[in-house]
């Protein structure tokens, strides 16, 4: 089993910034995708890259506002977030999959515990 291990989630103010980490233990030629479940409502995915190749999947709610990437020597893939909303609150997942897809959750085997992203005033 690959761990993955998510981190920087934090208490943020609407309209600012932040940044989340998925540590993953190895890096293959798959795919690691992020996902997010607002408290009462069903976990969401937000956004893919198929590592290696490099393209990028986002859904209509993150594309514009996110950015996922990733950093092959430090066996990290990112979501940079701007102009959060309140809305954007929820705890975010990394997982990963064969490939990215339609970020369809049933694609993807392995999962993070999560980290909370807060946006309050």
């Amino acid at each position: 089993q690959v761990g993955l291990e998510e981190s920087g989630g934090h208490l943020v103010q609407p309209g600012g910034s932040l940044t989340l980490s998925c540590k993953v233990s190895e890096f293959y030629l798959d795919a690691i995708g992020w996902f997010r479940q607002a408290p009462g409502k069903e976990r969401e995915g937000v956004a893919c890259i198929n590592v290696g190749i490099g393209s990028k999947v986002y859904t209509d709610r993150a594309r514009g506002r996110f950015t996922i990437s990733e950093d092959k020597t430090k066996n990290i893939v990112y979501l940079q977030m701007r102009d959060l909303k309140s809305d954007d609150t929820a705890e975010y997942y990394c997982a990963r999959a064969n490939y990215c897809g339609i970020l369809s959750q049933n694609d993807f085997h392995s999962w993070g515990k999560g980290t909370l992203v807060t946006v309050s005033s």
